[in-house]
């Protein structure tokens, strides 16, 4: 028994060793960049601006006694708020969501965005992706030529007015804008 104990305390003392020396590799880091190399900061639409952009728009569509559904999203594309219009169509809140992510996406109204499509063999088939939806009624929103976020309007009773109630989501009074 003494020669079996002395091979297992043999093996185990060999093994051990072996153990160490595999744990021994140097850690490797990364090369230290400052905090802004490896984080980007993104300024986004809040649900306070939502709310006043929704009630700006509301007030243009009433201008033209129209009752519209509305989509607003952040820059990441997340909805903030929906507002379905009294008496408008429920397909409409949909298509509102989806002009606003449309306008955020490309960053470019979708009105202009349509007309550009349209008019463009290469382009023509934008609409085949299944979230985009080039109709007009949305707009990326701007805030100190950054994109901050996008508004939809759905149920103006054309074009034309869903474009020009979207564009009226503004505020320009803090530089939140429909322009860049």
């Amino acid at each position: 028994m003494k020669i079996k104990d002395m091979k297992m305390k043999f093996l185990f003392v060999l093994f051990s060793s072996c153990l160490c020396f595999g744990q021994s590799k140097p850690e490797q880091t990364l090369p230290l960049y400052p905090v802004d190399h490896y984080i980007k900061s993104v300024s986004n639409l809040n649900t306070a601006a939502a709310l006043e952009l929704a009630n700006r728009m509301t007030k243009a569509a009433s201008v033209k006694d129209k009752k519209v559904s509305l989509a607003i999203l952040d820059a990441s594309g997340n909805t903030i708020l929906m507002l379905s219009g009294d008496g408008v169509g429920p397909h409409n809140t949909e298509a509102a969501r989806r002009k606003a992510y449309t306008a955020l996406s490309t960053k470019t109204p979708t009105l202009l965005l349509l007309r550009n499509a349209d008019s463009n063999p290469d382009t023509k088939n934008l609409n085949s992706l299944p979230e985009l939806l080039l109709l007009s009624g949305g707009v990326p929103i701007w805030y100190k030529g950054n994109i901050i976020g996008s508004v939809g309007v759905a149920g103006g009773g054309s074009p034309e007015n869903d474009d020009w109630i979207a564009k009226s989501a503004s505020i320009p009074e803090i530089g939140i804008s429909t322009t860049k």
